[in-house]
């Protein structure tokens, strides 16, 4: 049976501060891949593994004064404590660099601050 974790359990620390109106994180890992071919044949008999890239966005109720107060090429970590009743997890993100924020605020809603971030692994 899978797990299921709970966002208003859940918390985020930036550089071991937790970050106040969390509303989601979510990341991406690609890693590039190559094929290799047995000379005269089409199947594939291995592959090539070559960069590795991670990215990540987290998403604040308004907006974080710790977030925005960050530089251009400061690098911080994110720890993302996930928990669910007695279960839990942690996903840390190490080396991380802000790469864009964007704000949106909707009719009849709150204001929504999204920090996307680079990171050097998750582990």
């Amino acid at each position: 049976m899978s797990t299921i974790y709970s966002a208003s359990e859940s918390s985020v620390l930036v550089d071991g501060h937790a970050v106040d109106g969390v509303q989601g994180i979510d990341y991406r890992m690609r890693r590039d891949r190559s094929n290799v071919y047995a000379l005269g044949s089409t199947e594939r008999v291995d592959i090539v593994s070559g960069a590795y890239e991670l990215e990540g966005r987290l998403r604040v109720a308004s907006a974080s004064p710790q977030l925005d107060g960050l530089g251009g090429d400061q690098m911080f970590q994110i720890v993302a404590k996930l928990k669910h009743g007695a279960t839990e997890a942690t996903v840390t993100f190490d080396d991380c660099f802000l790469t864009a924020k964007e704000f949106d605020l909707s009719v009849n809603g709150h204001g929504e601050a999204i920090y996307s971030f680079s990171a050097v692994r998750v582990r």
